[in-house]
């Protein structure tokens, strides 16, 4: 049978953490990860009526988008909101597990969803992210050598390609060298010039590995003073947050609202700008995320579909001449929550999966 931790595994090679805010808390927040699952329920936001559904329909575990726990609690009593609302899942044995901003981010998450139901293409991360720093080291070393340092590098964590590891270039060639009366070559003599069969050998080192792997190197190597060049390399992208894209033809800002309401099931949608305004391009980020104004007007979008925003941040939008769409927090978020409930239920057909039936929008029309 499934356990918590094969599901929240998968969860995270799908969403992974490093794609996560800074700020954010992702992951397994509550439960036991060698427990058994056979009844998962997704749900945006773990509330009472979500924990009363999960009870009642002896839930597992739950995949709740926000965090059930996001700031620091002291206590989990039943004298605090915290303690109150997860007693029922202790006492149940339910896990509840977050992706939260990984997931707003990931390839096929949700504002990827909010995109592929807008109808956009060429679709972009809105704020780029950038992989981690790797480098290239060269070192020449004998042919007595090779089996050595390339052996000690490998240990140390260089010649990694995606899943490959133990890679390497290798070319034979000649190096010179003339040491003066305070060296100690390995080969040679001092105080002539020499000339060896010398292997060029090259691996991809990341950041983090870089001084542990130029140690290890040298630990390996016979010469005194090794030959060798370290090469920064650009950082390749690592996606990044949000999305911008350009619809298939320019849409009205009042029909793309409209349209829009539709497909989300929003109560209601926000404009800001002249309803009759065309749009072609546009920026994506789900819930509440007024702080990508300028990355929207920098990608020259013509409008910003988001959940919610302040009222200075609407403001600021008209002041650069950029439309916003705004159908709601919940709205934005819970069709992400049903792809996901679908894409469990696929990826673990032995498992019961659905998103949470009781789950609503706290935002009502009067």
């Amino acid at each position: 049978m499934s356990t918590v931790a094969d599901i929240t595994a998968s969860l995270d090679r799908f969403a992974p953490a490093n794609l996560a805010a800074q700020w954010d808390n992702v992951g397994l927040l509550l439960g036991d990860p060698a427990a058994a699952v056979s009844r998962v329920m997704a749900c945006l936001t773990v509330s009472p009526e979500v924990v009363a559904e999960a009870v009642a329909e002896k839930v597992d575990l739950i995949v709740s988008h926000h965090p059930v726990l996001f700031r620091g609690a002291k206590r989990l009593s039943m004298q605090t909101a915290e303690g109150r609302l997860l007693s029922p899942l202790l006492r149940a044995g339910t896990a509840v597990y977050s992706p939260h901003t990984s997931f707003d981010n990931c390839p096929g998450g949700i504002n990827d969803g909010l995109c592929r139901r807008l109808g956009l293409q060429n679709v972009e991360p809105l704020r780029p992210r950038e992989g981690p720093r790797s480098f290239k080291l060269i070192v020449f070393v004998p042919d007595s050598d090779l089996a050595k340092v390339s052996d000690a590098v490998f240990a140390a964590g260089a010649g990694f390609i995606g899943q490959y590891s133990e890679c390497s270039y290798r070319l034979m060639g000649k190096g010179t060298f003339f040491g003066n009366e305070n060296t100690n070559p390995a080969v040679g003599q001092k105080g002539r010039r020499e000339e060896m069969d010398e292997w060029r050998l090259e691996l991809l080192v990341t950041e983090e590995k870089l001084t542990a792997v130029i140690l290890a190197m040298r630990k390996a190597h016979s010469y005194e003073e090794p030959a060798f060049d370290v090469y920064a390399l650009k950082a390749a992208s690592a996606g990044g947050e949000g999305r911008i894209g350009n619809l298939t033809a320019p849409e009205s800002l009042r029909n793309l609202a409209m349209r829009m309401k539709s497909l989300l099931r929003a109560n209601s949608v926000q404009i800001v700008g002249d309803p009759r305004k065309l749009v072609s391009r546009v920026a994506v980020a789900c819930g509440a995320a007024g702080e990508f104004l300028l990355d929207s007007s920098r990608g020259k979008a013509d409008l910003f579909l988001t959940g919610e925003i302040r009222f200075h941040e609407a403001l600021a939008a008209e002041a650069l001449g950029l439309g916003l769409l705004l159908p709601g927090h919940y709205a934005t978020e819970r069709p992400g929550i049903e792809d996901l409930a679908e894409k469990l239920a696929k990826d673990w057909p032995e498992v019961t999966v659905w998103p949470s039936r009781q789950e609503r929008d706290p935002l009502q029309i009067a």
